[in-house]
């Protein structure tokens, strides 16, 4: 897919975490993106997956390069904000229609390595490369967890009438 235009265990888990048997994965389709210098990361992978009819995925892998980056560290407030020529190693997360929940690992020129959420204006320096698996059997969605405080993604089979 062309980047858009403008820009140079899955078992419902209501209080338990429950792994999906690899046979109940019936179909897995395969998205992969190549976001152009400028584009900011988070934005275009939103807006990539909410065109999609099940809006909704998971980021298997993600490479690249970006002048700018917003990670907020664990357990802090507020993001991070790093200017300069940074190597994108690793990018992972969920997709829905509420939003992305992504982590990346980055190195600076020297070699440190940092990591956290990732945020909004993370530009793209040279490329990115990304691959998104979509689950059109399954509908993914952020829920307020009272024991975290946080929206935390649930799943849920979505019926055969609503695969696409």
């Amino acid at each position: 897919m062309d980047a858009p235009e403008g820009c140079p265990a899955l078992k419902p888990t209501r209080g338990r975490i429950l792994a999906t048997p690899p046979s109940e994965v019936r179909r897995l389709h395969a998205l992969p993106l190549r976001l152009s210098p400028g584009c900011d990361l988070r934005r275009e992978i939103e807006q990539a997956v909410a065109a999609l009819p099940s809006q909704s995925g998971f980021v298997l892998s993600g490479i690249g390069s970006l002048t700018r980056a917003n990670l907020r560290f664990a357990a802090a407030e507020s993001p991070t904000s790093l200017v300069e020529a940074l190597e994108v190693l690793s990018l992972g997360g969920s997709i829905t229609p509420e939003g992305a929940h992504l982590h990346a690992s980055l190195s600076t020129a020297s070699g440190a390595v940092l990591g956290g959420h990732l945020g909004y204006g993370c530009v793209v320096r040279t490329t990115a490369e990304i691959l998104i698996a979509v689950l059109p059997e399954w509908r993914l969605s952020r829920e307020h967890d009272p024991a975290t405080g946080y929206q935390e993604l649930t799943i849920a089979r979505r019926l055969d009438s609503d695969v696409a």
